[in-house]
């Protein structure tokens, strides 16, 4: 397949229960739509990103966008993903900045010279996968680790919604109020709202917020007055980015991490189409890692291929590239919409501190999914020993010092979790 030519198939072949594979696509009128429905899906976690890290929303909508179409690019149209922004950045980045958790971050400079450092690290790899193949990442970074890894990110996240996003007891009780929201739509609710059960259940516990703050004065009111004034269309605040090695170090590392979900979502994608991409792996790799260069270098957040957009392909079966070019087209415009951004800092605080308990949950459960869909032994003590000791470094935030240069609680977990079943899986 050259890139922007698919083989069209009617909208019939959906009735029949088909697939539309990523060399085929609907025609244009449906494309469009789906490509909508990718955008919403991916919407929340690419919004909420940023907020937790003290960037601009609109920044990291429009650089998701760019960044899908570089993605699209690099490899050939052949790998149907969306890039959004990962939330493997955030504990490192709410370290290096020392981020408060609220408005704008006045450190984000030398996050955006990390996320650079991370990004070339990242397509480095990719540069080496596209040489050798993929088999010396899957012998260092198997099942028990990827798992653990990932696990770690959100429980390393949980203290910020629970100690940092509620100043008040009222705060709290609005924090519950919105997961018990999220968890409401996603249980008593189908289809499409079902799939957008964070979207949802912020806009529910958002409006619950409003009535009992400005209606019956029991909080700190929702300030609307920065949507009001914000125009329809505008440039973004980009920024610009500031090279410190000790924020390059602790960030730069995070590289693993997305190798990690890359490398997975792909093998996703592999299993339902049918299709090998592992031949694409390299190219997948570098697309990503030049897209969070890119990300960076304007002041937005590091991207990765978005497990939210693969559960939509999932559910659908349309795999179709097709759908990718379009939703990053729309990323884009929307990106150049400051009213947009204005509605993202108009959600209350504590309803963010609740949406964010509910992602950085999922986060770590979905560390835990990898362990059971690979059927990770646990009464082998080598895969107990890593596991265990991997979670506490993370959750703890174990800490280690090299003269100036501090490895927090990810990196430790991340790099210890390598080394330690490199070392405990050496034959006898």
């Amino acid at each position: 397949m050259s890139l922007f030519q698919w083989t069209e198939k009617s909208a019939d072949v959906l009735q029949q229960g088909g697939v539309i594979a990523p060399d085929e696509r609907l025609p244009w009128p449906q494309t469009a739509v789906m490509g909508v429905q990718h955008v919403i899906a991916m919407f929340g976690a690419t919004v909420l990103a940023p907020i937790l890290m003290g960037f601009d929303p609109n920044i990291a909508i429009l650089m998701s966008g760019i960044g899908t179409l570089i993605f699209f690019f690099i490899t050939g149209g052949k790998v149907p993903s969306y890039l959004g922004s990962s939330f493997a950045f955030i504990g490192v980045v709410i370290a290096a900045t020392a981020f408060a958790g609220k408005g704008p971050n006045a450190n984000i400079g030398v996050a955006l010279g990390g996320i650079i450092a991370c990004g070339a690290l990242y397509t480095l790899i990719g540069v080496i996968v596209q040489a050798i193949g993929t088999g010396w990442i899957e012998r260092f970074m198997p099942p028990v680790v990827t798992g653990a890894v990932v696990a770690v990110i959100g429980l390393n996240l949980a203290g910020i919604p629970v100690k940092n996003m509620a100043a008040s007891n009222f705060d709290s009780w609005m924090q519950l109020v919105t997961f018990v929201s999220v968890g409401l739509v996603a249980v008593l609710t189908k289809g499409m709202v079902q799939r957008l059960l964070i979207l949802v259940g912020l806009i529910v516990a958002s409006i619950i917020y409003a009535v009992l703050t400005n209606g019956l004065g029991l909080g700190k009111p929702m300030d609307l007055s920065g949507l009001v004034n914000a125009a329809w269309f505008g440039w973004p605040n980009f920024a610009a980015p500031v090279f410190e090695v000790n924020a390059m170090l602790l960030i730069a590392p995070v590289a693993v991490i997305l190798v990690a979900e890359n490398l997975g979502h792909i093998k996703a994608v592999t299993a339902m189409t049918g299709r090998n991409l592992d031949q694409y792996m390299g190219k997948a790799f570098i697309g990503d890692g030049v897209a969070t260069m890119v990300s960076g270098s304007a002041g937005g957040t590091g991207v990765t291929t978005y497990a939210e957009n693969i559960g939509v392909m999932a559910a659908t079966k349309i795999y179709s590239t097709a759908i990718f070019f379009v939703a990053a087209l729309i990323a884009v415009l929307l990106g150049f919409s400051p009213k947009f951004g204005a509605v993202i800092q108009a959600i209350p605080l504590p309803v963010m501190g609740g949406v964010s308990i509910v992602v950085f949950g999922l986060i770590a459960v979905a560390g835990a999914k990898i362990w059971v869909d690979n059927k990770v032994d646990f009464s082998d003590n080598k895969n107990l020993i890593v596991a265990a000791i991997t979670l506490v470094l993370g959750t703890g935030d174990f800490t280690l010092k090299f003269g100036q240069f501090a490895l927090g609680g990810i990196g430790t977990a991340t790099f210890g979790a390598i080394l330690l079943y490199a070392l405990l899986n050496r034959k006898r």
